[in-house]
């Protein structure tokens, strides 16, 4: 049987990305999600998330946009205190060696620890915009889920074929052959990862049409990645990502979605549902 982890990612960075996740949880299909430890909402999420028992957290570890938890990684840190703000600034600096990898432990650590001493026992690991999928970057993400008992990584591999516009395209063809080689190197260290992804082209703008389409591609263990959130005028203000976050929300609540997954023998699951391997 085909197997489908929903994951809503960006818990903890907004309370309305939190809202969005939990409601997804509540009324839809979302089974997990990834909270962000370094998030100006995490507080909030870590309150709100005590009320939803049967909703799996991870921890969506992030290198760019958020200030760091911890106080001695100056690799990782622009002119502001902030971390570099976007991926397409990061990777020069990683190609380069400017990003030290005893600075990534670092925060890395730091950050699963936050999540663990808020009483939150984590699932899985994955990274905010996959930056976890650099080679180096993996191997610690794998050292750190063996060390603190987290038994699953996500890792991205989906076609994009459907990308709108040449750099889009090139850029999940990129993460793909990365995440098919992190599967790999998890599988070979006994961490569970899924075999495939969905989502990711279409991150923030999945409408309930898409979902459905979507299920056509799904086989073995799939994780659909989401970005739910409520309140697009609040997020908008804070993330220039142009994400329909509330629109989002409502198609993973799309009783359609639901019925059309229950209807093509999909099963829903989570994390540490899946077998180990």
């Amino acid at each position: 049987m085909p197997r489908l982890i929903v994951t809503a990612d960006d818990v903890g960075l907004h309370p309305g990305m939190t809202a969005g996740a939990i409601r997804a949880h509540r009324d839809g299909i979302v089974t997990a999600c990834s909270i962000v430890a370094n998030g100006a909402a995490f507080d909030d999420a870590v309150e709100r998330l005590r009320a939803e028992p049967h909703l799996e957290v991870g921890v969506h570890l992030a290198l760019v946009e958020e200030r760091p938890v911890a106080s001695d990684v100056p690799s990782l840190i622009a002119e502001d205190g902030r971390m570099t703000k976007k991926w397409t600034r990061l990777l020069p600096r990683y190609a380069l060696g400017l990003v030290r990898i005893g600075d990534v432990e670092r925060e890395l650590r730091a950050q699963i620890e936050r999540v663990l001493n808020a009483g939150i026992r984590p699932s899985h690991l994955n990274g905010h915009q996959h930056l976890h999928l650099l080679p180096r970057v993996f191997d610690v993400v794998l050292r750190l889920a063996r060390e603190y008992g987290i038994g699953y990584v996500r890792t991205v591999s989906e076609p994009a074929t459907l990308a709108r516009g040449p750099f889009r395209a090139a850029s999940i063809a990129a993460l793909s052959r990365l995440g098919r080689a992190a599967r790999k190197r998890a599988r070979s260290q006994a961490i569970t990862t899924n075999d495939a992804t969905v989502g990711v082209l279409d991150a923030g703008h999945l409408t309930a049409d898409r979902l459905i389409a979507l299920l056509d591609d799904i086989d073995g263990v799939t994780e659909l990645v989401c970005h739910p959130g409520d309140g697009d005028t609040a997020l908008a203000a804070a993330y220039d990502w142009r994400y329909d976050w509330t629109a989002e929300t409502d198609a993973l609540c799309d009783p359609r979605v639901a019925r059309m997954i229950q209807e093509r023998g999909i099963e829903l699951g989570t994390p540490s549902g899946l077998p180990s391997s």
